[in-house]
């Protein structure tokens, strides 16, 4: 059975070993289910980037205490033990068990700390999404949600991520979809749900069902009410929700279609090309977001579309209450760490990078605009997540290895 089996990463200690030194390795499982894909390995090839940038970064910044040695690590679902996901899944339902701390004013709807999450990411879709702040915004949203797990939950463990090229050939019989008690729940139940339309040309502009679309009948999350929204949904017969925000009350069952069509728009050929072929921070960001579509390109939902809607439904079909699927914060998580990846090729130069903020090429998807901001207005610019995460510069958050004072400190594995 996959996930049941893991081996130590002895790879990674060759990887990272040097004649004159070896170097620090992390000793964590690894599932021999799935080989090293091109993304992992381009992974492995960073670290010695990585090392040298998280020593040169300790010498010039004595306030930060980050070190390899000290680092949470995040790692990829099918990893995990069992017992592990069980603990995972267990703090997740213990968030959606505890009182909400979003304003009842402003929130009415919301049941649980589950849900002042969702809220946020609905309150303050703009802010979250903006070119500038799409990357460093989402990075502070998901270290929230993982702190909330591990102090209020008792959670031990770190926020997992998925490795979308793991399960692209069928996502419904993952370890993450199959419906298990180690599962993030099932998929929906057969339904009249269409698919996900796309801002691309035809013929490619949608996004096909898979087949799903109804209520999730298996695993931990079937029981699940989902509370907020819809604002912005895709599934027609869903009930509306009695606020015109999305932020009233409206109980329903969790809907899912666990997509292999999407799934194809974020295999490891897409991601590897998405991170080494692009040096330019606006370009990477475009290619992230599937922008300009590339010709003859079957598949061209950009690697952020294609991981969201590989869980669509409701509210996964969602543009502002998605993050009302538990999956979402995997999804997030790989984006990050694809921007980990991409920032460490070349730390030097591109950790302080925001996308925007430069006039070396269009940005497509938003009206043609060469320049988004300012890059020094982006200096000062804050990332707001009200009840959910104090008010902090932005460029604090482009730091994985010790932003925020430290405070962000962790790899993925």
């Amino acid at each position: 059975m996959r996930g049941q089996t893991v081996i130590h990463l002895s790879l990674l200690a060759g990887a990272w070993a040097s004649p004159a030194q070896k170097r620090w390795t992390p000793n964590v499982p690894r599932n021999p289910d799935y080989p090293l894909d091109v993304v992992d390995q381009l992974e492995e090839s960073i670290m010695p980037n990585v090392e040298a940038w998280v020593s040169k970064r300790a010498v010039a910044n004595s306030t930060t205490s980050c070190t390899l040695e000290n680092a949470a690590i995040r790692r990829e679902w099918s990893d995990l033990t069992p017992e592990e996901r069980k603990s995972y899944i267990s703090a997740v339902l213990c968030l959606q068990s505890l009182p909400p701390k979003s304003p009842r004013d402003t929130v009415p709807g919301a049941q649980n700390r589950f849900d002042d999450f969702v809220a946020t990411h609905m309150t303050m879709a703009g802010m979250l999404h903006s070119p500038t702040n799409l990357f460093a915004a989402h990075r502070y949203f998901i270290w929230a949600y993982e702190k909330a797990l591990r102090e209020e939950c008792g959670y031990e463990g770190y926020q997992p991520y998925m490795n979308y090229d793991r399960y692209a050939d069928d996502p419904i019989n993952s370890p993450m979809f199959d419906g298990s008690e180690t599962s993030m729940g099932g998929n929906g139940a057969p339904s009249e749900y269409a698919g996900v339309p796309q801002g691309f040309p035809k013929p490619y502009n949608m996004i096909p069902s898979a087949g799903g679309g109804g209520c999730v009948t298996e695993g931990p999350f079937k029981d699940m009410i989902v509370s907020l929204g819809p604002k912005s949904t895709i599934v027609s017969d869903i009930p509306p929700n009695p606020q015109s925000d999305g932020l009233g009350s409206n109980p329903r069952c969790l809907r899912r279609d666990v997509n292999q069509f999407s799934a194809a728009g974020a295999r490891a050929n897409y991601t590897y090309s998405t991170i080494v072929d692009n040096p330019d921070i606006d370009a990477f960001y475009n290619r992230y977001l599937g922008q300009p579509q590339l010709k003859g390109d079957t598949h061209p939902w950009g690697i952020h579309n294609a991981g969201h809607y590989m869980i669509g439904g409701d509210p996964g079909g969602d543009f502002f209450a998605s993050p009302g699927d538990p999956a979402f914060y995997f999804h997030h998580g790989m984006l990050d760490r694809v921007w980990w990846i991409w920032q460490m090729q070349d730390p030097e130069n591109r950790v302080d990078k925001v996308p925007g903020t430069s006039t070396s090429m269009p940005m497509p998807g938003h009206g043609g605009m060469k320049m988004v901001a300012k890059r020094e207005d982006v200096q000062d610019a804050v990332v707001d997540l009200g009840w959910t995460a104090p008010a902090v510069r932005l460029v604090d958050l482009n730091e994985q290895m010790g932003g925020l004072g430290g405070k962000l400190c962790y790899i993925y594995v």
